[in-house]
């Protein structure tokens, strides 16, 4: 017989491994390849879409959109962004922190997400639609809205999170830790088969998880 789990897998999560020298960058654009940099002063719109970004720092910056549609980043540390937009609608993230500051949109649509940290971060809606999640780690965060529909989230964990609603229609998940997330609302509950709750959230959501199998809750 196989023995039940007791827990879920934790995120395999590796930090961004960088040199100890960086080239300082003040004017980036699309379709660049950068290396080792550490990119500081920008403001506005800014692109680095179908960029490849390794082993590089962006610096506290306050911007208007950062557009990263289908860049690269690999081992890459943001730190404390302020943006109104961060696009990165079918980029690869890989062994990427994001520390700090305050996000309005982060558009990750068909975006592919290994061993990545938010630490710290508000971002009123962030939207992960048809993106593939794996290892990765919310800490500290504060969202109005997640947005999952059809996304596969694989070995993703929260601790100490907070959501007012979370969209799980055709999420699948596996080894999805969502104890340290205290969200309002689901919209889907049937996505959450197989996910990890602890007691005092199915507490919470109980009417909502006996609606969806059907049981009428009365009084």
């Amino acid at each position: 017989m196989v023995a039940r789990k007791t827990a879920p897998l934790t995120p395999r999560i590796s930090p961004p491994d960088l040199p100890d020298a960086l080239d300082a960058v003040r004017d980036v654009r699309s379709h660049s390849d950068l290396l080792a940099v550490e990119i500081g002063g920008i403001s506005g719109d800014v692109s680095v879409a179908h960029s490849h970004i390794a082993e590089a720092r962006i610096e506290p910056s306050s911007v208007d959109r950062f557009d990263a549609t289908g860049a690269q980043l690999v081992d890459v540390a943001i730190d404390r962004l302020r943006a109104v937009e961060l696009i990165g609608r079918d980029g690869g993230w890989r062994n990427v922190e994001l520390t700090g500051g305050r996000v309005a949109t982060l558009d990750g649509l068909r975006a592919r997400w290994d061993s990545v940290v938010l630490r710290g971060v508000h971002v009123d809606y962030l939207s992960l639609a048809s993106a593939s999640l794996s290892d990765v780690l919310f800490v500290d965060c504060r969202f109005d809205t997640i947005d999952l529909p059809q996304a596969r989230l694989t070995r993703v964990a929260f601790e100490g999170c907070r959501a007012d609603e979370v969209d799980t229609r055709g999420l699948r998940g596996s080894d999805l830790d969502l104890r340290g997330l205290e969200a309002l609302a689901f919209t889907d509950l049937h996505a959450l088969s197989g996910a990890w709750l602890d007691a005092a959230q199915a507490e919470l959501h109980a009417v909502a998880f006996a609606q969806a199998l059907g049981i009428r809750v009365a009084g």
